[in-house]
């Protein structure tokens, strides 16, 4: 992947923002290299007491600039996934657990989440139209191609062996989880099908299944509904968290949203193993999303069985 002057100013711009959390504290792997995709900040958070004395649990984040502190974030939003990791840790709800903050990069930021199998199902038509309005929304300069297996595949056989042999952390899949929001929640259910063996859950909060920022002439929801018929099924063990708001963005995503659910419920998944929630009044946002970050920890990393 070539490197463009976006690219470079970012990676300048990445290493001048400090990130401040109010409970527990950052590690931070600056510009971790991969030989897959561009290089990009990690952000560890580590609960307080952390101890290499006692195994934790992991949960992998996208976007991770956008996590913990609103002083360094673009829109002075964050999730403040800090105080919500230590507050359920700390009363019992969920078991101990690390959050790996991967930053995005936002000159590839829809190429690296957009489900690439689904991308390729599409006709060339298709594609060309997806490519068309990625261009004239500049979230591209190019030709839209993405390279989402590239991104997943950087987590799973870069960045995940690091975490395993640098954290005290069980390293199976029961206790490794992904969560991510709008193209995050695309990206987080595309690793949950793609990565069955490496994956115990994943959470998909707004999840952007319109891919473009339209329903009408669309054919993403379709492609990445096919794509889940063969793909997404119901496995002893592991859980998988679905929710969206009505307001701003998330006003597209009733349509698919309900489609997704009758195709969870008609493979057998049921309340133990999938959860979809809808939340009135919420819109696409930080704020939004850091309302309700509790619930999908709490199904996923919930100390009740």
């Amino acid at each position: 992947m070539k490197y463009n002057f976006l690219v470079l100013f970012f990676c300048c711009f990445m290493k001048a923002q400090p990130v401040e959390v109010k409970a527990g504290r950052i590690v931070r792997l600056s510009d971790f290299a991969s030989k897959l995709i561009t290089p990009r900040n990690i952000d560890v958070w580590l609960p307080d007491g952390y101890t290499e004395q006692q195994k934790y649990d992991v949960l992998y984040m996208h976007d991770g600039q956008m996590l913990f502190d609103p002083e360094s974030t673009w829109n002075k939003q964050a999730w403040e996934a800090d105080n919500i990791a230590d507050a359920l840790i700390k009363s019992g709800k969920t078991k101990p657990f690390i959050i790996v903050g991967i930053w995005n990069n936002p000159g590839f930021r829809h190429q690296e989440f957009f489900p690439q199998k689904a991308f390729a199902s599409m006709s060339a038509e298709n594609q060309k139209l997806i490519s068309d309005e990625y261009i004239n929304l500049k979230k591209t300069t190019a030709a839209f191609t993405p390279v989402s297996d590239a991104y997943l595949k950087f987590i799973v056989t870069e960045l995940k062996p690091y975490i395993d042999s640098h954290f005290s952390i069980f390293t199976d899949r029961d206790h490794t989880f992904i969560v991510g929001s709008s193209m995050g929640g695309l990206i987080s259910m595309y690793a949950y099908c793609e990565y069955p063996k490496v994956f115990g859950g994943a959470a998909c909060m707004s999840t952007h299944w319109t891919g473009i920022y339209r329903n009408e002439n669309n054919p993403v929801p379709d492609a990445i509904i096919q794509y889940l018929q063969t793909h997404l099924q119901p496995e002893t063990g592991r859980k998988i968290y679905f929710d969206y708001g009505d307001q701003t963005l998330d006003s597209l995503y009733a349509p698919a949203q309900k489609k997704v659910n009758a195709l969870l419920k008609a493979k057998g998944f049921t309340a133990k193993n999938a959860m979809s929630q809808f939340f009135p009044g919420e819109n696409h946002s930080e704020e939004s999303w850091k309302k309700r970050l509790d619930i999908p920890l709490t199904f996923l990393l919930g100390n009740s069985k």
